[in-house]
């Protein structure tokens, strides 16, 4: 798979997290239809705020994303609007929350970089740089 690069006015770039949000209380409140909501508010969110959604999946009580952004934006901003306009969207759609009323979201969430060489590849390159005498 060829690695598209994230080209501004001043930086190149390549970030990418693997995002999970999970439910409030894990409960089990996600269908078919109701994931396919949540996908949908996810990716109108990353267009207006410039990053992209390259896969989204999810279960019953959790969802998945692959987020590629650009060094502008913060992952706790993304993640704030993404469960912001999911839960509403979510909401107005007619779907259950997990406690009546409350939020659909656990506060917290699980975000990792992923993508490029591995540590210790990336570890040997730079430990191999020529240094200037």
């Amino acid at each position: 798979m060829k690695t598209l690069l994230r080209k501004e006015r001043h930086s190149i770039t390549d970030l990418k997290i693997h995002l999970v949000c999970v439910t409030k209380y894990r409960r089990s409140v996600f269908t078919a239809n109701s994931l396919a909501v949540i996908e949908a508010s996810f990716r109108d969110v990353a267009k207006k705020m410039n990053f992209q959604i390259r896969e989204f999946n999810g279960e019953s009580d959790h969802i998945h994303a692959l987020i590629e952004y650009p060094p502008k934006l913060s992952i706790s901003a993304m993640v704030n609007a993404l469960k912001g306009v999911s839960s509403r969207k979510y909401g107005q759609e007619g779907f259950p929350k997990p406690c009546g009323k409350e939020a659909l979201w656990s506060p917290s969430y699980f975000a990792a970089s992923v993508g490029g060489a591995p540590l210790e590849v990336l570890k040997r390159y730079i430990q191999n740089q020529e240094k200037p005498s």
